[in-house]
């Protein structure tokens, strides 16, 4: 059962083409992310994307004086999905944080949003000690192995935001109804 009660989905498209899908919904946000800042006033945003996933994050987003490196996880809204595993290096980023999209299978809308990270201009709050594994059995040991540099995170240490806008507050500290700064 999905976050909004709906049937789990059958569409093979997203499991077979789950690279370009999580592209599309890459796209998705951030054309959402940098409307809303628009809308706000804010206009001195930079976008910057990862050339290697080499320390786990996609992308590099400043606004309002605050810099980002994002890892990104995307999940439909139908999917049983109940931990990600987040890369260490990610916490040696300035302002390191996790956004997990949930996203309408057939229509692709985004939300709600589910953020780990710390407060504007802050670390990354600890990602605790859980080691993620490797998806599939090894064939010389026998069992799943353990990714050193992975720890898994459960949905309960993400904040639940349902609009683009709360995460925005959330990450840049700019709030819809205050004035941006000209720098």
């Amino acid at each position: 059962e999905s976050l909004d009660g709906t049937p789990p989905m059958t569409d093979t498209a997203h499991f077979l083409e789950s690279g370009l899908r999580e592209k599309v919904i890459e796209h998705l946000f951030v054309g959402e992310l940098l409307k809303c800042l628009w809308c706000r006033g804010v206009r001195d945003v930079e976008v910057l994307r990862a050339e290697v996933d080499r320390a786990g994050y996609d992308l590099v987003l400043e606004a309002n004086g605050i810099m980002r490196h994002v890892q990104f996880k995307a999940s439909y809204r139908a999917a049983k999905t109940a931990k990600v595993g987040i890369h260490t290096g990610l916490a040696r980023k300035p302002g390191g944080c996790v956004i997990w999209i949930w996203f309408d299978p057939d229509t692709l809308e985004l939300g709600p949003f589910l953020w780990f990270g710390g407060k504007a201009g802050e670390a990354l709050p600890p990602l605790g000690d859980r080691v993620g594994r490797h998806t599939r059995v090894s064939r010389t040991v026998g069992e799943r192995r353990h990714r050193e540099a992975i720890r898994e995170l459960t949905k309960g240490r993400f904040m639940k935001l349902k609009k683009i806008d709360q995460l925005i507050d959330v990450m840049f500290g700019v709030r819809s109804n205050q004035v941006p700064s000209q720098r």
